[in-house]
């Protein structure tokens, strides 16, 4: 057990003796007056751990070395940017001139199909038994004066029909013209012809369903003379 102090304190019963080398223990009422003790061995601590973590220095031939992968990286960036410059930088016309405008397709591809429009009494009317025919599309425009000059045009034994997307055909615009109705838009839609308000547009079909022509907007006969000629062959 251990013995009384000089000025009679001592450990309380059961407990050993401090090491004599320590001196004389005093434990403070207020923690902070240990603050300074503690900063100072939280000093000692920090320069034993960076001696500890120094370790030996290497020399200059055998540090390793962050400068190769770094440059490896800046050059595979570098050659990444300029095939993307490449691919998208606009190119400059060779020809100085205008852009090149690639020609509306003549027609699409295959025949035309069996549909089935409305008459002008709402009966069903097979449109391929009207073949060969121009079929002109007046939904976006009656345009009569197109459709007369069509209907003048055309060789005997072909038809010239009037097609609308309403439910009722209508009235023929000209004499020999024969109105019918698309009201689910099935000939407009296979063609893939939006409708411009204020023009007509027109298809050339042969007797055997094929598209010989597409006439996107309906203008003067000179345009679709000789293939309106053909159809009749």
């Amino acid at each position: 057990m251990g013995m009384p102090d000089a000025e009679g304190h001592g450990p309380p019963e059961g407990l050993p003796d401090l090491p004599p080398e320590w001196g004389r223990v005093v434990v403070p009422d207020d923690a902070s007056a240990l603050a300074e003790e503690a900063r100072q061995v939280r000093r000692e601590l920090r320069r034993a751990d960076r001696r500890g973590s120094q370790g030996p220095r290497l020399g200059p031939a055998v540090r390793p070395s962050v400068g190769l992968p770094v440059l490896a990286l800046l050059v595979a960036v570098l050659i990444t940017l300029t095939g993307l410059a490449a691919v998208t930088w606009p190119r400059a016309s060779r020809s100085g001139g205008a852009p090149t405008v690639l020609p509306y397709p003549t027609a699409p591809v295959g025949p035309l199909p069996a549909l089935d429009l409305v008459g002008a009494d709402d009966a069903p009317v097979p449109l391929r038994s009207l073949l060969p025919a121009m079929i002109i599309l007046v939904d976006a425009c009656a345009c009569p004066e197109q459709v007369s000059t069509a209907a003048a045009a055309a060789p005997p034994g072909v038809t010239v029909v009037t097609v609308t997307e309403d439910r009722a055909a209508g009235a023929a615009a000209a004499p020999g013209v024969r109105p019918l109705a698309d009201p689910a838009g099935g000939l407009r839609s296979y063609v893939h012809l939006s409708a411009h308000p204020g023009t007509a547009a027109a298809l050339l079909v042969d007797r055997q369903g094929a598209l010989v022509r597409v006439v996107p907007e309906l203008g003067p006969v000179t345009d679709y003379r000789d293939d309106l000629a053909r159809l009749a062959g």
